[in-house]
C-alpha cells in the first residue's frame, strides 16, 4: 500500500502548488528563470508514477544538465513518497541501439520509470507515456521535436510543457496565444495555461526562501531593481525574468518604450474628465478589427479612455458606435482611416459631426510614416498612457518597420486572429487628431505628473513593469 502523497503546501510556495494541484491532461507554463518549475514538476512526476504503477515519463529539455537536475530532484522525492515509490534502480541507460539513444533512468519498484532524455527529438520515437518538455522555447527545432512528442501520450497520458521565451514567434509562442485567445473568448484552451514572472514569485515567498527567513516588502522592492540592474541589457530582464517575448531587431516600438507608459487607470471610461478628447478609428470589415481610440489631454500627457473593438461588424454597427462616443465624449478632432473602404464612413462622419472635427487620413506610404513616427515619439517623451492590456500591449510591438531595397521605410504586421496592429494605428491617428494640443500645453505651463514620469520617479518599480495575465 502507497504512503499517501506528501502535502505539496508543506514544500512549495503558492503559484507552484497551483500548478501541482491542477490535475488537467495538457498544461503549459509560461515562466521566470530559476523560480523552481523543474522541482515543482519533478514532485508531480513522481506522484504519477506513486499514483499509477507501470507509468514511463519522458522528460526533456534544451540541454542534457537540466535533465540530470530533473532526475536528482526525482530521486529525492521517490525517497519522500517511500512504499511504491522505493527505488528499484538509478542509471544510464540505452534506449534505442541503432541510434545510440540514451537517458538517465529511474525504475521504481511498482514498474514506474521516470526518464530524463537529450533534446535530439529521435529520443522519442516510437515511445508512449507521460511528456515533459522543460524549456521548450529553447530547443533547436520546436517543431521537430513537437512532432516526435506529441504521438507518446495519445493513450491518455499528460503532457506538461514549461519554458522561459527565447523570442516573439515560434510553436510556444503560439501555444500561449492560443490559451489566451480562448480563454478570453470564454472556451477551454487546449493547454491549461498557468503564468509566473518574477515579480509574481518574489511576492508568494520565491525572496524568503532564497534569504532563509521572511523580507520586507522594501528588501523585495530592491532585490528586483539590483537584479534587473544587473541584467545590463533590459531585453534580457524582460524575456528571462518578465515573460515578455522580445524581438528587438525589427519592432518599431520596443517593450522599454511601452512599458512604462502603461497605466492601471488608462483605458476606464468612468475616470474621463472634462476633456478636451481626441478620437482615431482604424476600420476594417471583415479580416481586420475596426478599433475606435479615445484619448483625453490631461496637462501634456494624452490619456487614453476607451478603446472600442469591433470585429465583422457591420458599417452600420460601426456609425452607431462612433455616433455614441462622439455623444459622449464630444472630441474636438476624430482621425479615421480613409483608405480603400474608410471613403464612405469618413464622408458620412463628416455629414455628422461638421467637416472640422472630422478628418480623413488616407494612409499612404508617407504618411503611415508620419503617424508611426509621430505616435513614437510620445512613447520616447512618456506622454501617452496606454491600458494595461495584452492585446493592447502585442499590437503595439508587433509593428515591423523595415527598409526596402529602394531605401524607403515601411510599417507592417502579421496579420493574426487578434487583427493586424489595428490598435497601433488608432492610436496613431487618436495622437495625430491631437496636433500640437500638447505642445501649446507645454508652452502654456509645467505639468508636475509629466516632469515627475520624464525624470523617472513615477510610481514603483513594480506598477512601471506589471502585465495582465
Amino acid at each position: 500500500m502507497a504512503k499517501a502523497s506528501p502535502d505539496p503546501r508543506d514544500y512549495f510556495l503558492p503559484y507552484q502548488v497551483r500548478w501541482l494541484q491542477d490535475r488537467s491532461r495538457r498544461k503549459i507554463q509560461r515562466k521566470s528563470r530559476r523560480i523552481g518549475w523543474t522541482y515543482s514538476q519533478s514532485y508531480e512526476d513522481v506522484r504519477d508514477c506513486v499514483e499509477k504503477p507501470g507509468l514511463p515519463v519522458w522528460f526533456s529539455s534544451a540541454d542534457e544538465s537540466a535533465a540530470k537536475e530533473w532526475i536528482l530532484y526525482c530521486e529525492q522525492w521517490a525517497k519522500i513518497f517511500k512504499a511504491a515509490g522505493a527505488i528499484l534502480s538509478i542509471g544510464v541507460e540505452v534506449l534505442d541501439e541503432k541510434t545510440g539513444v540514451q537517458a538517465l533512468v529511474i525504475r521504481l519498484k511498482n514498474g514506474s520509470r521516470l526518464m530524463g532524455l537529450s533534446s535530439n527529438p529521435t529520443a522519442f520515437r516510437s515511445k508512449g507515456g507521460k511528456v515533459v518538455l522543460d524549456e521548450f522555447d529553447w530547443h533547436k527545432d520546436q517543431r521537430a521535436m513537437y512532432a516526435a512528442a506529441k504521438p507518446c501520450v495519445t493513450w491518455g497520458y499528460d503532457l506538461r510543457i514549461g519554458s522561459t521565451y527565447r523570442s516573439d514567434s515560434g510553436l510556444y509562442h503560439q501555444f500561449i496565444r492560443d490559451a489566451e485567445k480562448a480563454i478570453a473568448e470564454g472556451r477551454q484552451p487546449v493547454f491549461s495555461l498557468h503564468s509566473t514572472d518574477i515579480f509574481q514569485a518574489v511576492e508568494q515567498g520565491l525572496l524568503d526562501k532564497i534569504f532563509g527567513r521572511p523580507t520586507t516588502a522594501a528588501e523585495r522592492e530592491q532585490w528586483l531593481q539590483e537584479e534587473r540592474e544587473a541584467c545590463g541589457d533590459e531585453n534580457i530582464w524582460l524575456q528571462e525574468y518578465c515573460c515578455i517575448p522580445v524581438d528587438e531587431n525589427v519592432a518599431f516600438l520596443p517593450w522599454e518604450l511601452i512599458l512604462p507608459c502603461e497605466d492601471e487607470k488608462a483605458g476606464i471610461p468612468d475616470l474621463a474628465g472634462t476633456g478636451p478628447f481626441y478620437v482615431g478609428m482604424d476600420i476594417g470589415r471583415r479580416r481586420d478589427l475596426t478599433i475606435i481610440w479615445v484619448d483625453e489631454q490631461v496637462g501634456y500627457i494624452l490619456w487614453t479612455r476607451e478603446v472600442v473593438r469591433m470585429k465583422g461588424a457591420s458599417f452600420a454597427q460601426q456609425d452607431a458606435e462612433l455616433d455614441r462616443i462622439f455623444d459622449h465624449y464630444r472630441p474636438k478632432r476624430i482621425c479615421i482611416d480613409q483608405t480603400g473602404m474608410g471613403e464612405k464612413p469618413v464622408e458620412d462622419a463628416k455629414r455628422r459631426y461638421g467637416e472640422y472635427v472630422v478628418e480623413g487620413v488616407g494612409f499612404t506610404a508617407n504618411v503611415k510614416q508620419e503617424l508611426a513616427f509621430a505616435l513614437r515619439r510620445k512613447y520616447e517623451d512618456r506622454q501617452v498612457r496606454a491600458p494595461m492590456d495584452r492585446d493592447i500591449r502585442n499590437a503595439h510591438h508587433t509593428v515591423k518597420k523595415t527598409t526596402t531595397v529602394a531605401g524607403n521605410i515601411r510599417f507592417d504586421a502579421d496579420r493574426t486572429d487578434q487583427g493586424h496592429a489595428d490598435e497601433f494605428w488608432a492610436h496613431a491617428l487618436a495622437v495625430h487628431a491631437a496636433g500640437d494640443a500638447l505642445i501649446e500645453a507645454a508652452v502654456a505651463g509645467v505639468d508636475p505628473e509629466f516632469d515627475t514620469y520624464r525624470s523617472g520617479r513615477a510610481g514603483s518599480f513594480r506598477s512601471m513593469y506589471s502585465r495582465m495575465h
